[in-house]
């Protein structure tokens, strides 16, 4: 299976601190490939082979933010 990008629209996140806290919660997600997190358009893009959206709201959420699928 090949890999997938998915995105996530992220709530809250204001500057680099934002971004950097929010990737390093989703680079623990076994499988989780690339992380691409911008605060300045709220987008959270990552590749992997199959994550469980679950996963990433949980992730997000640790790291005090909120995620909604794109």
């Amino acid at each position: 299976m090949g890999d997938t990008t998915t995105e996530f629209r992220v709530t809250g996140m204001t500057c680099g601190h934002c971004e950097m806290s929010v990737r390093e919660e989703v680079e623990q997600i076994d499988g989780v490939e690339v992380v691409d997190v911008s605060a300045q358009s709220g987008m959270l893009r990552i590749t992997a082979p199959d994550v469980d959206d679950a996963q990433i709201f949980a992730a997000v959420s640790e790291a005090g933010y909120s995620a909604v699928r794109v």
